[in-house]
């Protein structure tokens, strides 16, 4: 099994090969299409700016090549942001993939949130094996909205997308990676798709 992480200048990549590591699962970071499209599977971390990742993205022709993938592919943390339609960082149009919008956590409250959070209200092969409330690791300043694309939820301030899907495309807004074992079997769940 030949699985690609997405290289554009975000951080958070090696905690995630690590982690597939631990797998046993070899990965190969790249940004070049060919890679991409011949890959079995494709997860797309990250942390950062969203406006500066979009930017490295279309320089690169990643963004139509991202959209245009059938395998699986998973993305995290601004991975799920800039599968979003907009986002409120940088006022930045991303890849549109799901039909929700990114906006930033309301400024009197802590933010970022950050802190081990439930997931509730899952409806995603992604959760096989979970409890039926699973913790998950969170560092985010910008959340996805609830949409008809949203397989599971958090409550930060109010409720947002914990995760969505919509056909070979899943995005969880939590560090799989960074998250015990309840991140692990997300992550071996996403790899036996």
């Amino acid at each position: 099994m030949t699985v690609a992480v997405v290289k554009y200048n975000a951080g958070n990549v090696t905690s995630v090969i690590n982690a597939l590591n631990r797998l046993g699962v070899d990965s190969v970071l790249t940004d070049d299409p060919d890679v991409l499209r011949k890959a079995d599977k494709v997860i797309f971390p990250g942390q950062g700016e969203a406006s500066s990742a979009m930017k490295y993205l279309k320089s690169r022709g990643l963004d139509e090549v991202i959209k245009s993938l059938k395998q699986p592919f998973l993305g995290i943390c601004l991975g799920l942001q800039l599968l979003c339609k907009h986002t409120e960082e940088g006022n930045t149009d991303c890849l549109g993939i799901f039909d929700v919008d990114v906006k930033r956590f309301p400024p009197m409250h802590k933010v970022p949130h950050m802190g081990w959070n439930h997931l509730t209200q899952m409806n995603s092969p992604l959760f096989d094996g979970l409890p039926a409330e699973p913790f998950f690791y969170y560092v985010h300043s910008y959340f996805a909205e609830l949409g008809k694309e949203t397989v599971a939820r958090t409550d930060y301030i109010s409720e947002f997308s914990a995760v969505l899907q919509k056909e070979n495309f899943y995005a969880i807004q939590a560090h799989p990676e960074k998250s015990g074992e309840d991140g692990s079997l997300l992550l071996k769940n996403f790899l036996n798709f």
